[in-house]
């Protein structure tokens, strides 16, 4: 941990110089290789509906604050909702390949004056889950947040959800602790553990993930040569 002494010689944090507050993500699209991100739209409803119904068994909702959703209707009304919203600001996440939406994503607990940032709420549908456009989709949401001035970007999630901690040190993000009893969402505890990546740690990070996405990187068949998690693994401060 960084720190700098006061007149009295104790530690403190060190100055942040000429610090300017950044600007809250927009709603411009984001483009990539394998996907687009777009801001969700009642549009995007009937697509993404049924991607997330070849979840048969309802799994991937299980550790999310909404969901699962018994009828398209019902789907509808709460991407209606959920995109009128500017914290979270969600955004489809469009398949490059099908030109279909495939899953979501936000931004949120936004906080320009801290240069603080969460991703979070990503409900992946089957079409979406372990592929490169999944991947890329995070980085782009990243590197749009760091490009604007974010100093800290924030994963955070279910203590039980062990894919999403899986995955959230895979994208570079160092293990910080848990929350005991931090909320209580749909009638149960909720344990959270968190996650970050900094503002010293990105261009290492940028490095790895534009290393990972390049077009050498993958086979005729999409298949990766190089795993993220070995470019990323460097990078992290601690595991948990």
């Amino acid at each position: 941990m960084q720190n700098d002494r006061n007149e009295l010689g104790q530690p403190v944090g060190i100055p942040v110089s000429n610090w300017q507050p950044p600007k809250p993500p927009s709603r411009t699209p984001l483009e990539g290789r394998f996907c687009r991100l777009e801001p969700l739209d009642a549009r995007h409803a009937e697509a993404l509906h049924a991607a997330n119904s070849l979840n048969a068994d309802g799994s991937m909702w299980t550790y999310m604050a909404y969901g699962p959703f018994a009828t398209f209707e019902i789907y509808r009304a709460w991407a209606e909702s959920a995109a009128c919203g500017s914290d979270p600001l969600f955004f489809a996440i469009v398949d490059l390949a099908s030109a279909k939406p495939v899953g979501v994503a936000s931004y949120l607990r936004i906080d320009p004056a801290n240069g603080c940032i969460e991703v979070g709420n990503l409900a992946y549908s089957p079409l979406l889950q372990r592929t490169p456009a999944a991947t890329e989709a995070m980085y782009l949401m990243m590197a749009h947040a760091f490009s604007l001035g974010y100093r800290r970007y924030e994963w955070k999630c279910n203590a039980f959800n062990a894919p999403s901690r899986v995955a959230a040190q895979r994208l570079g993000f160092s293990y910080e602790g848990i929350f005991r009893n931090a909320t209580v969402v749909k009638g149960r505890n909720r344990d959270t553990a968190w996650y970050s990546i900094i503002d010293s740690e990105w261009p290492a990070l940028k490095k790895a993930f534009q290393t990972w996405l390049a077009a050498d990187n993958f086979d005729a068949e999409d298949k990766q040569r190089t795993r993220l998690s070995a470019l990323t693994g460097p990078v992290l401060k601690q595991r948990g």
